[in-house]
């Protein structure tokens, strides 16, 4: 099922003014989708929130914690326009009943984590704005990072996703030593867990929403990444090798040196239940948007299995 008249561009380079232009249109297309501000960015920018569905199951799927893996936000977007199209014309996507999956499920999307970073890497941001230019500040003290297509961290220098409760402590040792000791293009964890607003929000949203399962969507190496050290909840491995052949990605194990303080090595330590980075694409970041629609269909799969994965509808 295809909408003919798609709202979601996939071809240019995102913004936070681009989504919230493109979430208005969603809204007045489709005016069962509920969608709100759950919170501010460093810069003031809104944190979004979409919800659709009315089921007593609520998952909750995220994108673009990193700046330049912001071709994760419309993978997203494009997936909640082709699910609320299907419902108005009482279609499927890839096979699965969309008013079933609205009766049974409530799906969340936050699908831009980290809008000022954003806005930096794709041009958005002002160059002579006080933020580009401490940003600029920033990438000086690191000149083996590209700037600003290097750039992962949020405005103020923190990587959001090494910002969690999870073994953050373990997390910054492993960073220090890699010399990423303060604010940087990536990997800084931060003074400490959630100092950031960005990575507050989507902490306390978690804790609120009561998720049964979440996606994490970063870029890249085409990987599904399941396990946060000895946790191990019930249908998780499974649930990823089913995303696995649905998508060709790979189930794995996160490597020590990134397995700690990320979103979903803490929602798994904190609720014990299935939790998922999956890295999309392949290539250097930020990924060519002449990429998207084989992103797109690689994880539609695995965007359809984060609902109904564990359980029948």
């Amino acid at each position: 099922m295809q909408h003919s008249a798609a709202i979601v561009p996939t071809s240019i380079p995102w913004s936070s003014g681009l989504l919230e232009n493109t979430l208005a249109k969603l809204r007045r297309c489709y005016p069962f989708l509920r969608i709100g501000e759950i919170g501010r960015s460093v810069l003031g920018r809104s944190l979004f929130l979409v919800s659709i569905g009315r089921g007593p199951c609520r998952v909750g799927y995220n994108a673009a914690h990193h700046s330049n893996e912001w071709i994760t936000t419309p993978v997203l977007l494009k997936f909640l326009e082709q699910y609320a199209a299907g419902l108005l014309c009482g279609g499927n996507l890839a096979g699965v009943d969309c008013m079933r999956l609205f009766d049974c499920y409530t799906l969340d999307i936050i699908p831009m984590v980290n809008p000022d970073g954003v806005d930096l890497v794709t041009g958005a941001l002002p160059r002579k704005s006080k933020a580009f230019c401490n940003a600029c500040e920033i990438a000086r003290r690191f000149p083996d990072i590209p700037f600003p297509d290097g750039w992962k961290a949020n405005i103020r220098g923190v990587d959001l996703n090494l910002q969690y409760p999870a073994e953050w402590a373990r997390a910054r040792a492993i960073k220090f030593a890699q010399g990423f000791d303060r604010p940087a293009p990536r990997d800084y964890v931060g003074p400490r867990p959630l100092s950031e607003p960005e990575a507050f929000v989507m902490h306390q949203r978690a804790l609120r929403a009561d998720y049964q399962l979440t996606l994490a969507y970063h870029t890249q190496g085409k990987l599904i990444y399941w396990k946060f050290d000895d946790f191990d909840p019930e249908g998780s491995y499974e649930l990823a090798r089913r995303m696995g052949d649905a998508s060709g990605y790979e189930p794995q194990l996160t490597p020590y040196g990134s397995g700690s303080a990320g979103y979903k090595d803490w929602f798994i330590q904190q609720f014990n239940r299935p939790g998922y980075t999956i890295e999309a694409g392949i290539g250097q970041n930020p990924l060519p948007v002449s990429q998207f629609d084989e992103i797109y269909r690689d994880n539609l799969g695995i965007l359809l299995l984060g609902m109904i994965g564990l359980s029948k509808i």
